[in-house]
């Protein structure tokens, strides 16, 4: 959305504000998708270009100063061509992405009508890690909240721009699946217990704390051959991959078996 007046052009945007209507969608998690709230169907593909213009806005959540992006974007060109890539970018946006950006003259901000998927994980991911009773309750969508975090942040890209804010998403929804695991676990409710730690393991099959946390969640079911079963897998795993053994932390999980646990 291009600001003609330059008294327009000043007026401060605060990404992910409150807004009353998101009528856009933008997605970062998975695969990148930018589409009508209400719609069903794909629209024109956005250039590569607008599409990592986009990407970087979402990630950001702030206004972002045209300097710094032509610079993001365009590392390797001289400023004078990484700004005119920039306004090129920005010239051959569809008109959905022009609805989706708010541009000043010397910033660029996602519009406050954009839902990003990545903002509401976000949200869900920190609420499943606060204190039991702030936590949010479990009689809502399970399969949303194992099924959103179980996605990383556009894994198909390799921009250097991406690789902290990337991990800095995982890292947040690893802890976030261990946390949602262990309350469905003091629930009883196992079987979705065991779905959102094995969605943390296949994130991050070398992860101890995640093999941890399935372990657990068979002990606390009764079901002890799970749990050996997982724990041999993970050791296996662990040798072939790096050499290594398991922490005696995480042998100390099966001390309650009284099959004795030893070095194959």
């Amino acid at each position: 959305m291009q600001i003609p007046s330059r008294a327009k052009s000043r007026r401060r945007v605060v990404p992910g504000s409150a807004a009353p209507d998101k009528r856009i969608r933008l997605s970062v998690l998975g695969n990148f998708d930018l589409r009508r709230a209400d719609a069903s169907t794909l629209l024109p593909a956005l250039t590569p270009e607008a599409q990592h213009l986009l990407a970087l806005l979402a990630i950001r959540n702030r206004l972002v100063s045209r300097a710094s992006i032509a610079g993001t974007l365009w590392p390797e060109a001289s400023d004078r061509h990484a700004h005119a890539s920039l306004r090129s970018a920005l010239s051959r946006l569809t008109q959905l992405a022009q609805d989706a950006v708010v541009i000043t003259d010397t910033d660029l901000a996602l519009s406050p009508s954009v839902a990003v998927d990545l903002h509401e994980a976000q949200r869900l991911a920190r609420a499943l890690l606060e204190p039991s009773s702030a936590a949010p309750p479990l009689d809502g969508s399970r399969a949303d909240a194992v099924g959103i975090p179980s996605l990383d942040c556009l894994p198909d890209w390799y921009d250097d721009w991406l690789l902290v804010e990337a991990e800095e998403w995982r890292q947040l929804r690893l802890h976030a699946l261990s946390a949602l695991a262990d309350r469905l676990c003091a629930a009883g409710q196992f079987g979705d217990a065991i779905a959102a730690a094995l969605a943390g393991v296949r994130a991050d099959p070398l992860r101890e704390s995640a093999w941890a946390t399935v372990i657990r969640i068979h002990l606390a079911e009764g079901n002890q051959s799970e749990a050996l079963r997982s724990f041999e897998q993970y050791r296996t795993l662990l040798d072939q991959e790096l050499g290594i053994e398991p922490t005696p932390a995480l042998r100390g999980l099966l001390l309650s078996i009284r099959r004795p646990v030893t070095p194959e």
